[in-house]
């Protein structure tokens, strides 16, 4: 995930929630507000204001009969993505011609819903959104397309037909929803079409709701509301303790104070039970009841390994952010290329490198605080104090330098990672120094410390594009 993205106050696209990951997105609006008085007797304050996207994720407890109407929804939804789909192949077939414009696909929507009548029970905004993912589907296809001639190696990923359990929400980008408060800590999501839910309100929603998504997850049903919130921008922290961080296998992160966060290897400590299950769901016959109860059960192990990921990713940015630093330096990994090493893909796999530094570009960002991508390239065989590059194998922990610095390779590829961020800077700290680095952090953790929240959130960059599942 990138940085916070801005966005000006004059655009109107509306946010949509996905169930997996968070971002948010800004639209600043600096206001100038007239007072008497003030620290600095300044008559007029620059407030800066930014509407800030956010999802809300809650439980679903539907009924038997509401269960069957979201699965309903949900499977018409699906062949009405794949009957576009189909009709766009058809299109090319006949004129030869890949790109497809968007008034050719409201033609396409017309058609299917006039060849098959069972479309109508699907509920208008519902419909619009099928239209919209695949439109997705073609536009990254084509981005994909313009990466690899450019020398990217990615596959170009033509949008494929989804097979049932493969479509798996619905979303409302307008209407067609509301909550209702049916007594005390007891709340209702009515939807059209599908009827009233009790939903587990745990949190209050804060803004303007724009849009809903109701997901079916291993069996459990959420739903997920974007809203826009107004609220004042946070102040920027001075940037007076910087901090490294490096990426590791055999420890998650490793800080240039010499720091180090171990990461539990969830996936492993499940692997005996995924993999009872994967071979349960592999002996059961295709389309039978028992195979959907297999998979089932092996989509809960799953989902148990990822709940316990994403809790220990964002238990550890809310140290990192209420621990006294003031700025974060990460290298840029290119994770996609790193894991053709097929020894080691499923531990880098494992390791969420990728869900920790968007989650801590995110957080860092609401702390007034900023985050530094730098080159990854030879942090961890250049030597920190004098900057000559050694020799080092995977298996060699320990940096020795003709220098005679010595240090933890982790840790000397940190303190490289902070000076190519700090490079320049006035009061940056001097190569393979700790001492340095510990002189500034007293005193300042609970000045810091804030709450967090998990939350999930994506935004769309224009209307026209769909929403991803």
């Amino acid at each position: 995930m990138a940085d916070i993205e801005r966005i000006n106050s004059s655009e109107r696209e509306i946010p949509h929630a996905s169930a997996v990951g968070w971002e948010r997105g800004r639209k600043r609006k600096t206001n100038t507000v007239a007072y008497n008085g003030g620290r600095d007797n300044n008559p007029n304050v620059k407030i800066e204001y930014v509407d800030i996207a956010k999802a809300y994720r809650y439980r679903l407890y539907p009924d038997s009969k509401r269960q069957r109407e979201l699965d309903g929804q949900i499977e018409l939804a699906r062949l009405l993505y794949n009957k576009l789909l189909g009709k766009a192949k058809d299109e090319y077939k006949r004129t030869k011609n890949l790109g497809i414009k968007p008034s050719t696909f409201n033609r396409f929507l017309r058609e299917a819903k006039a060849e098959n009548k069972e479309f109508s029970g699907l509920y208008s905004q519902v419909q619009r959104e099928a239209y919209f993912r695949l439109i997705k589907a073609y536009q990254n296809f084509f981005r994909r397309v313009k990466e690899k001639r450019v020398g990217k190696k990615v596959k170009a990923g033509f949008p494929r037909f989804r097979a049932r359990g493969r479509y798996a929400s619905i979303t409302y980008p307008q209407f067609g929803f509301r909550v209702d408060r049916e007594r005390k800590d007891v709340h209702m999501l009515r939807v059209s079409k599908i009827g009233g839910m009790r939903i587990e309100l745990h949190r209050p929603i804060e803004g303007d709701i724009k849009t809903l998504t109701i997901k079916k997850e291993a069996g459990e049903y959420y739903a997920i509301f974007s809203a826009i919130d107004r609220v004042l921008d946070t102040p920027r922290v001075m940037d007076t303790y910087p901090v490294g961080i490096d990426m590791g296998l055999e420890t998650f992160a490793t800080l240039s104070d010499g720091r180090k966060i171990k990461k539990p290897d969830f996936a492993r400590t499940a692997e005996r039970r995924i993999a009872k299950w994967q071979r349960v769901v592999a002996r059961r016959q295709k389309g039978s009841k028992r195979r959907d109860k297999a998979r089932l059960k092996l989509e809960r192990e799953w989902q148990a390994v990822n709940n316990q990921t994403k809790d220990f990713v964002f238990k550890a940015v809310g140290d990192l952010i209420g621990s006294g630093y003031t700025s974060f330096a990460v290298e840029g990994l290119h994770i996609q290329n790193m894991l053709q090493n097929h020894r080691l893909a499923r531990s880098i796999q494992n390791a969420s490198w990728s869900r920790f530094i968007s989650t801590l570009s995110c957080k860092a960002e609401e702390a007034g605080m900023t985050m530094t991508v730098v080159d990854a390239r030879n942090t961890s065989q250049e030597c920190s104090k004098c900057g000559k590059l050694n020799s080092l194998s995977l298996s060699d922990r320990t940096f020795s330098c003709a220098c005679g610095y010595v240090a933890d390779r982790d840790v000397n590829a940190a303190i490289n990672i902070l000076n190519r961020a700090t490079a320049g800077q006035a009061g940056s700290h001097a190569r393979g120094d700790l001492a340095s680095t510990h002189s500034v952090r007293d005193g300042r953790a609970g000045s810091l410390k804030r709450e967090h929240t998990q939350q999930e959130v994506s935004m769309m960059s224009n209307a026209g594009e769909a929403r991803g599942l």
